[in-house]
């Protein structure tokens, strides 16, 4: 059995006893496989012969099955290359989730949040990960703590504290599976308390807290950022202050000492979302604000925007008291986040590739919001262009330019989608919220282009 899936290339478990005979009972059961997707387009399957030999049934029951499955196209067979499930489109009432990807899938995607995936430097992640292999001890490969490797938390220290100004002794820093879980451990230590967040602000992380209990107290943004005078009695606010998401404004600093000033005398805590720190274009980046106040942020940060998404690595830097309370809860979430990966950015900010890497993805997201304004020109309003991943266009009417950006096969995000209560009334402002470093580079010219057709209406 073990050899005969082997050889096949899969390995499937196939339900042929239907009580309605064996031929049909095999056809009914591989083209459940291929429609369900447990059987792959490509999948080579057995031989005839062999398919007989492993479920006791004749030759002749396979080979008909194999003919029918052929005639309605479930299956291809050729001399030489033996049968292949067939690359099968969606049919128009396909309803699973692959259906449903496919029928949502853009042709042009500006929708904010995520970076040019192949900017990810893989030569150098790949030799910081032979490094980590090689020299990890074999307790690596056992439960670890649940702050993260030491490693990891020691060439953080160093690098936060030279590229963002914060303080972040080892001890006092958390290894995290990304930035949700980061604020998700934090909210479920707060235990109940009402977190302020910025209006607008990211619908996801309001509803990360609210599921871990929280009560969300909306907080209005303006030009120059969060209003700390709206906080009210709230426990903690979670704010984004090197490039608010999704308006793009930095904090001005009267504001920065205002959120401290206020931490300090109602012993609140700020949760700050360092979002784009890394990537500041037209001046020095700004310090994170929990240099400032380290005994009263949060500091929550990502190798989401600077490698990928995909890693999973995040970290959080906190004031001491918090320390054992979050580790608490991290292992009681998922025990640590994994290993190997946490030795492999440790070995890349290490040998300093990280630094290289980011520099490199600086200049590569400032040639793209240099496109960007040049491809708009000079006659639109285009807000938050300083740092970051995304831009914030002001249009007249949400409504229709998302639906001409339907009509283009263009993806974006919108001012709206990102108030706290929906449905914005008419005094506010309006507009796209468009990621210019989601798309890769050869598709980036012509998203441009539908964008501009979008814009001139």
């Amino acid at each position: 059995m073990d050899d005969f899936w082997s050889g096949a290339g899969v390995d499937l478990h196939l339900e042929t006893d239907t009580g309605d005979g064996r031929r049909i009972g095999l056809e009914r059961a591989l083209r459940d496989g291929i429609r369900d997707g447990r059987l792959a387009p490509g999948t080579r399957l057995p031989a005839t012969r062999r398919l007989a030999a492993d479920l006791g049934v004749s030759r002749g029951t396979a080979k008909a099955a194999y003919d029918q499955l052929v005639a309605e196209g479930y299956l291809t067979a050729r001399q030489g290359s033996g049968t292949r499930v067939a690359a099968l489109p969606p049919t128009p009432d396909a309803t699973g989730p692959q259906a449903a990807a496919h029928a949502r899938a853009p042709r042009f995607d500006l929708r904010p949040g995520s970076p040019d995936v192949g900017a990810f430097p893989a030569a150098a992640w790949l030799r910081a990960l032979r490094r980590a292999i090689a020299t990890a001890p074999s307790l690596a490969y056992d439960y670890g703590d649940p702050r993260g490797r030491v490693e990891l938390r020691t060439a953080l220290s160093g690098y936060l504290g030279r590229a963002r100004g914060v303080v972040a002794p080892p001890e006092r820093i958390v290894i995290t599976s990304g930035y949700v879980q980061g604020l998700a451990l934090l909210t479920r230590v707060l235990d109940g308390a009402t977190v302020a967040m910025e209006d607008p602000g990211l619908p996801f992380h309001r509803e990360v807290v609210r599921r871990g209990g929280g009560t969300v107290r909306p907080v209005p943004v303006d030009a120059r950022g969060v209003r700390p005078e709206e906080l009210g009695a709230a426990a903690a606010v979670v704010v984004t202050p090197a490039h608010q998401y999704p308006t793009g404004v930095t904090l001005h600093p009267e504001r920065r000492r205002a959120l401290g000033d206020w931490a300090r005398a109602r012993g609140g805590l700020i949760v700050e979302d360092d979002y784009d720190g890394e990537f500041r274009y037209d001046r020095q980046p700004v310090g994170a604000l929990q240099g400032m106040a380290p005994g009263q942020v949060v500091y929550l940060g990502t190798a989401s925007k600077t490698l990928g998404p995909a890693l999973r690595l995040g970290w959080m830097v906190l004031p001491a008291h918090l320390v054992e309370a979050v580790a608490d809860a991290k292992l009681h979430s998922d025990h640590h986040t994994e290993t190997i990966g946490q030795l492999a950015l440790a070995e890349l900010i290490d040998s300093h590739a990280y630094d290289r890497h980011v520099r490199a993805c600086r200049l590569r997201y400032r040639r793209r919001r240099d496109q960007l304004l040049d491809r708009l020109g000079t006659g639109r309003r285009v807000r938050g262009i300083a740092a970051g991943l995304h831009a914030l266009i002001d249009v007249p009417d949400e409504a229709e330019a998302l639906a001409r950006a339907q009509e283009q096969g263009l993806a974006v995000g919108t001012l709206g989608d990102h108030w706290h209560t929906p449905g914005a009334p008419a005094d506010r402002p309006q507009g796209l919220v468009v990621g210019y470093g989601t798309p890769r580079e050869r598709a980036y010219p012509d998203a441009l282009e539908a964008l501009a057709k979008v814009l001139d209406g």
